[in-house]
């Protein structure tokens, strides 16, 4: 691998986009978050100044990564693993772990902290992208082509259900299966598992009350509008009054403790108030071009492991996108995960900047 061309020039079109959502991004959680910042902590610019700071490590890693040679990664894609996933039995020890919203999902002291399932994300695509290339020759067949890479993907799964986190779950348990078809896996395998991942999903729905009351309130938000039903009805009450045009920025009437916490999870909702329909389709154009320069850059890439990893980094950012803007619409239940380079974070910002720094180093690279 290390013999190949490389024409040093990245997809500067591919950074373009992402720097673009990332500044889109900055200006909304200012907007988003200001009223909240001066109620809590008697400063309007307090979510924004942390965000600056981890967009701007972010871009910095982003960065750096783009110049790390992407076939390194095949060669400590293991140790990686490794330690994400210490990281990840880590953050369920009592005492380690911190549990914020129900879930047991963060490892830190205050304020700085990191959620070891977004690190096992990322790590697990270099790993089964490495571990698909050298199974080619049996992929296509069930006991010993398909069956090991399922195995792994569903063992990560479990321990990141033990937090419990069933949005990001769901996020990794797709990109790893959509990993394993563009491999070369047989479809008629996954329609084998698609009977058995629906009566699991239905199992992880009834075990936890919180997750069925999800459910109902999708079905029907107005049974409880005070409760369970009252972030969806009041993420819709947001992109109701934004029209074509909005209501212009930094002017919602959502943000004032109506729909909770807006910057993180339901920005999306903030931005199609504010900038309309307009303003959202340009996000949502912004997302569908990054997509298809990602998928450019597994197209033309020089060989299998960059292919698949390539295809894990943009499916995973793709999977999040299309799950968060569909929980805002109303098109599926409240899974509780952000929207990339968009919504409040720290470890999920900088991790998904590290992950297309990846892609970009990638894109230097021509068949």
């Amino acid at each position: 691998m290390q013999s190949m061309v490389k024409d040093h020039k990245p997809d500067y079109f591919l950074i373009v986009i992402i720097l673009a959502i990332l500044s889109i991004g900055t200006l909304m959680v200012y907007s988003a978050s200001s009223i909240w910042a001066l109620y809590k902590f008697d400063d309007s610019f307090y979510f924004l100044k942390r965000q600056l700071l981890f967009a701007g490590v972010g871009v910095v890693a982003m960065f750096l990564v783009s110049n790390i040679p992407y076939f390194l990664w095949i060669k400590y894609r293991k140790w990686i693993f490794i330690l994400c996933f210490l990281l990840l039995i880590a953050v369920l020890i009592p005492g380690i772990g911190m549990v914020r919203g129900g879930a047991r999902s963060w490892i830190g002291v205050g304020a700085f902290s990191i959620q070891p399932a977004e690190f096992i994300k990322l790590a697990s695509i270099m790993f089964l992208s490495g571990y698909l290339v050298n199974l080619q020759d049996k992929i296509t067949e069930f006991k010993k082509g398909f069956l090991p890479p399922l195995f792994f993907t569903i063992l990560i799964f479990l321990f990141i259900m033990l937090q419990p986190d069933l949005g990001t779950g769901m996020v990794f348990l797709l990109t790893c299966f959509l990993l394993i078809f563009v491999a070369g896996a047989k479809i008629i395998h996954f329609s084998f598992l698609a009977g058995f991942g629906f009566i699991g999903f239905l199992l992880l729905i009834i075990s936890a009350p919180y997750r069925m009351n999800r459910i109902t309130a999708f079905l029907d938000p107005w049974q409880d509008p005070l409760g369970t039903g009252f972030q969806i009805i009041q993420s819709l009450y947001a992109i109701g009054p934004g029209g074509l045009f909005g209501v212009g920025f930094g002017n919602s009437l959502q943000k004032y403790f109506y729909l909770p916490e807006p910057h993180n999870d339901f920005i999306f909702a903030i931005i199609a108030e504010e900038l309309g329909f307009i303003g959202a389709a340009f996000v949502i154009l912004l997302f569908f071009l990054f997509i298809w320069r990602g998928i450019l850059t597994a197209v033309y890439a020089p060989d299998l492991f960059a292919r698949l990893l390539a295809i894990g980094i943009v499916s995973m950012i793709m999977i999040q996108v299309m799950i968060n803007i569909s929980v805002v619409i109303g098109l599926i239940p409240v899974t509780g995960i952000t929207l990339p380079f968009l919504s409040y974070g720290g470890s999920s910002l900088t991790l998904t900047l590290c992950s297309v720094g990846i892609l970009i180093n990638i894109s230097k690279y021509k068949q």
